[in-house]
């Protein structure tokens, strides 16, 4: 599955205009885990007490969308972020949804990217934008529910 998560990566980026040089030289860390560590990170970063199915911490906060993201100087790569997803809960969701657990784990990741690309979901119009993304990225690579 590593290789789709770089191929859902690039349909985002795409989607923001990137180009294929650039979104060479963006670095993610991804990182799965359990329930019980993801609640003990929600709670500790995010004030939630309570499991979470992705959370997202960006290298650099001032990023919004209409933003290039270029290497630092003297820099290969430009660190965007960590995603991580609690495969538990992608595990639940996926049967909730009635998809595949890959599909699941990639929309995860997806949304995952899009904050650290300075989306949010504040509102029903962000959420909206956000989903939109999600899906688009997914579909172009045959991901459907």
């Amino acid at each position: 599955m590593e290789a789709n998560y770089y191929k859902t990566a690039a349909k985002i980026l795409e989607q923001e205009a990137y180009s294929q040089e650039e979104i060479e030289k963006i670095e993610i860390s991804l990182y799965f885990t359990n329930n019980e560590e993801i609640h003990e990170m929600n709670k500790a970063y995010r004030g939630i007490d309570r499991p979470t199915d992705v959370l997202s911490f960006a290298m650099d906060e001032t990023i919004d969308e209409a933003d290039f993201i270029a290497p630092v100087a003297g820099e290969d790569k430009h660190l965007l972020g960590d995603i991580i997803i609690s495969t538990e809960k992608s595990d639940a969701q996926s049967e909730e949804y009635g998809h595949s657990k890959e599909r699941e784990v990639l929309f995860l990741f997806s949304h995952g990217l899009l904050h650290l690309l300075g989306y949010d979901h504040q509102t029903p119009e962000e959420e909206t934008v956000m989903i939109g993304k999600q899906e688009a990225a997914l579909a172009a690579l045959g991901f459907t529910r």
